[in-house]
């Protein structure tokens, strides 16, 4: 579900830079500020909304929401420590040969060595 949600916010972004930046700003028509056209000057009234404006109006709002949508999912998510995820096995004792039975053994396998080139 996430990776979905992601797909749409990069490709939305994507056509939210392309969208404003097709767009004419309103300071392009500075020559039209002292003279006639009052309805695309700097400070005129705003005309008639273009296609532009709300296809960046609805981009914006799809952005948004698609942003809000990934930082709730990805605040919920709650991390396991490294520890909680080994699991411990109990091994069992492993009988280690202490040092004086290993001692006693060993003289007499070289005697046994010894005996034999006699």
């Amino acid at each position: 579900m996430s990776i979905l949600i992601t797909i749409i916010h990069v490709i939305v972004c994507l056509a939210l830079i392309l969208i404003v930046l097709l767009q004419t700003g309103k300071g392009a028509n500075m020559g039209s500020l002292f003279g006639g056209g009052s309805s695309s000057s700097l400070f005129g009234s705003g005309g008639a909304s273009t296609f532009l404006t709300k296809a960046t109006t609805i981009a914006a709002i799809i952005f948004m929401v698609t942003s809000l949508i990934l930082t709730s999912t990805s605040g919920k998510k709650q991390a396991m420590s490294v520890i909680e995820k080994t699991k411990v096995t109990q091994t069992k004792d492993v009988k280690t040969e202490t040092p004086t039975s290993a001692q006693s053994k060993q003289p007499a396998a070289e005697s046994s060595d010894t005996d034999n080139t006699k």
